[in-house]
């Protein structure tokens, strides 16, 4: 968790200006957490799934809806394709615990790329930590 704290702190923190108190949270706890390295075993990106009760109660009760949140990739590692790689492998972890939909919250600046993956915005902008966004799902095929 350390290497996944520290490039969340580097991404929302450090560039984004996020306060560190509403990057942490108790999710973190019962999340799947992934996490890419470079070769020489230096963190580039993270992401979490959020599942089960957790992921009920911040759906609003929706069954087989799973949450992909705080996907941050390193500045090193931007253009890559890592952010992608990512998202198929929370998406893998979804499938793997029963999810059918995956909802994800996305900053509208980062819209086009989880449109690429399949993802369709829905509802209006709003703002989280004081940056916009608006929420996206994905049916997850089996």
């Amino acid at each position: 968790m350390a290497d996944v704290r520290a490039i969340r702190h580097e991404v929302f923190v450090e560039e984004q200006g996020v306060p560190p108190e509403l990057e942490y949270d108790e999710l973190d706890a019962t999340s799947v957490h992934v996490l890419a390295r470079d070769a020489d075993g230096t963190p580039l990106g993270t992401g979490r799934l959020i599942h089960g009760p957790q992921a009920l109660a911040e759906t609003g009760g929706r069954e087989g809806v799973v949450l992909l949140g705080r996907l941050a990739v390193s500045k090193r590692a931007r253009g890559t394709g890592l952010g992608a790689e990512l998202v198929r492998a929370i998406e893998d972890a979804g499938r793997e615990r029963g999810g059918v939909e995956l909802e994800l919250h996305a900053q509208t600046q980062a819209l086009r790329f989880y449109e690429k993956l399949g993802y369709v915005a829905f509802g209006e902008e709003y703002p989280d930590a004081g940056i916009p966004h608006r929420s996206m799902t994905k049916r997850l095929a089996n």
